[in-house]
């Protein structure tokens, strides 16, 4: 089942970089809310309040609750959490996409792999996490938090595609055929290449200046 989460925004009359800037000195994260023809609206949330919620939850799978102002709550999905490229934790805008209990949405959900593979375990091989999220059209309600896995017996040289899950109330949208997982031979150290003793010659190398034509070609390749 889905996770529900909540959030109180604020419309915003000001928009630009450096109105978003100025709200985030004031401890607000400027952001927007879309979706089924509604047109797009400027909000602000409190980034104590977003930090919060946002913990412990998967911010792309979960369903918030979105109060703007005073009007009655909307449900949303996080669709994209925009943050600064030096201080990760430092949130910079947030887009809410509002949704429809009835209507089904696409989206993608994480790819959890469970138990150790009998090749892994048995003969030392290596698991390669391929596709680590499956995209998904579900409804709100059920969406799932993850999509489990199970690789215990699989030895070396097999995968498990996409059409090994099963997701609950979902339709897989990838290619059926597309791998998931693989477990691989682990890898053998190749002995080094004997090093072949040089072999003096008694001519020397020849150094010659290189005739005014051959400078011409040298710097048209440069």
């Amino acid at each position: 089942m889905a996770q529900q989460a909540s959030l109180q925004a604020t419309i915003r009359t000001t928009t630009g970089k450096g109105a978003a800037r100025t709200l985030r000195r004031q401890g607000k994260v400027p952001g927007v809310i879309y979706g089924h023809g509604r047109e797009a609206e400027a909000v602000m949330i409190d980034t104590g309040a977003l930090n919060r919620m946002l913990v412990g939850i998967s911010a792309g799978t979960a369903i918030v609750d979105v109060a703007v102002d005073d009007r009655p709550p909307v449900k949303a999905l996080i669709r994209e959490i925009q943050r600064d490229a030096v201080r990760p934790s430092e949130i910079l805008h947030l887009d809410l996409y509002e949704v429809r209990s009835d209507e089904e949405i696409t989206l993608e959900v994480p790819v959890r792999l469970i138990g150790v593979p009998d090749g892994v375990r048995n003969f030392g091989g290596v698991l390669d996490h391929v596709l680590r999220e499956l995209e998904i059209e579900v409804l709100p309600s059920n969406i799932p938090e993850h999509v489990d896995l199970d690789v215990t017996q699989l030895a070396i040289g097999h995968s498990l595609f996409v059409r090994d899950i099963q997701v609950p109330n979902a339709r897989v949208l990838n290619d059926p055929d597309t791998p998931i997982c693989t477990v691989v031979a682990p890898r053998t150290e190749e002995a080094p290449a004997p090093v072949e003793e040089a072999v003096a010659t008694t001519e020397p190398e020849l150094i010659r200046k290189p005739k005014p034509e051959e400078e011409g070609e040298a710097e048209a390749k440069g």
